[in-house]
């Protein structure tokens, strides 16, 4: 039977409901484990391939945390996005959609690495989405959207490199998010932050680093910067978010970005000097619902929610013996189906992916729309 779990929200108490009561309580415990953990690994290290046990994962794939956070919101920017009168307009919505994508993450808690082939297939109104992991060492998601009523496309792929520095592990996620807007003939291409796992002096999570959203048949450019606390961790909030947009035509800045992404995001017309909201995190990333199987008979052998059903129903249980057990089951099965294609002489290829020649990851069934899928948000 398939599982699904809450999609992390700034709901804090909600969120905590899937670890236990205790779980903020236990930070210096936790901390204690992590570092008990990252011990005999050094600094700098590559962490993809790295083993953690089921306490620090939380219930869910890495495949289902990308479409939550395209597909569980509470206010739906993205359809907002063509409804701008002037590219302008519409450009200012897309980074605030961006930002959305930005979610809470709890402090050592992290979702499973997706298995090769591994799927999820979840919609939400008219908004459709598949994803994919088309590679596993390394690991690459690879995520398609479509939306026929606002004549929307999205292509995501995304590659995270987690690496440990000895006070912290940072992921850079390389790739890129490509969003279409059809009627327009728009396209924007952006990435997203790094996340880091800070050990000390205080654990925390803070999403850092720059985001770059461009649409080259306008002309126009954002940068946004995510600053974490100071390099000691003792000054400066874990959520500041600044930045501008531009013109590249003109060469002119247009609006100054300053806000919290966890908060609000404000834009300053620099002609004018007038400050309106860009984007608030309260109206759109609380009180999120979690998708539910609207039709099980259309749930797709290889479905994250059905893959690891065994093993996020054992942590949610907190029964970390089966969990255990059943995280081994899942891993060992795919090593004796790597084994077998290698024994015949078969290469796997992605079933709705490929790969082009600069290394981008294209959706091969172009022009054909995503049908509805049978896990939906209500």
């Amino acid at each position: 039977m398939a599982v699904l779990t809450p999609p992390s929200s700034l709901d804090y108490a909600h969120d905590m409901s899937l670890y236990g009561n205790g779980y903020a309580k236990q930070k210096n415990h936790i901390l204690s484990r992590v570092l008990n953990l990252f011990k005999p690994v050094r600094p700098g290290s590559d962490l993809t391939k790295f083993e953690l046990p089921p306490q620090f994962n939380m219930p869910k794939s890495q495949l289902q945390v990308y479409g939550d956070s395209v597909v569980c919101s509470a206010r739906d920017l993205l359809s907002k996005c063509v409804e701008g009168i002037s590219p302008l307009e519409r450009f200012k919505v897309v980074v605030a959609w961006s930002i959305s994508t930005t979610r809470p993450v709890i402090f050592a808690k992290v979702p499973y690495n997706p298995i090769l082939g591994e799927t999820h297939h979840v919609s939400s109104g008219n908004l459709n989405v598949l994803l994919e992991q088309v590679s596993h060492h390394p690991p690459i998601s690879a995520l398609h959207a479509t939306n026929e009523e606002k004549q929307i496309e999205m292509t995501w792929w995304q590659q995270p490199a987690p690496r440990f520095y000895g006070n912290s592990v940072e992921a850079t996620v390389h790739g890129k998010r490509i969003l279409r807007l059809l009627s327009f003939g728009e396209n924007y291409e952006m990435n997203c932050p790094k996340l880091l796992f800070r050990f000390l002096p205080s654990p925390c999570t803070e999403w850092v680093g720059n985001v770059s959203i461009k649409c080259e048949e306008s002309g126009l450019e954002a940068t946004l910067c995510y600053r974490g606390k100071s390099l000691f961790g003792l000054k400066g909030s874990s959520t500041n978010l600044t930045g501008k947009i531009f013109s590249t035509t003109t060469a002119q800045n247009l609006y100054e970005i300053d806000g919290h992404w966890d908060q609000t995001v404000s834009l300053k017309n620099i002609e004018t000097g007038k400050t309106m909201k860009l984007y608030d995190a309260k109206e759109t990333i609380t009180r999120l619902k979690t998708p539910v199987v609207k039709n099980p008979w259309g749930l797709a052998a290889t479905e994250s929610a059905l893959v690891w059903s065994a093993l996020s129903e054992s942590i949610l249980k907190k029964d970390w013996i089966k969990a255990k057990e059943a995280k081994k089951m899942v891993e060992e099965r795919q090593r004796n189906l790597a084994e077998e294609r290698e024994s015949k002489g078969i290469v796997w290829r992605p079933k709705y992916f490929s790969k082009t020649e600069d290394g981008r990851w294209e959706w091969l069934h172009i022009g054909q729309p995503l049908p509805l899928a049978p896990i939906v948000v209500p």
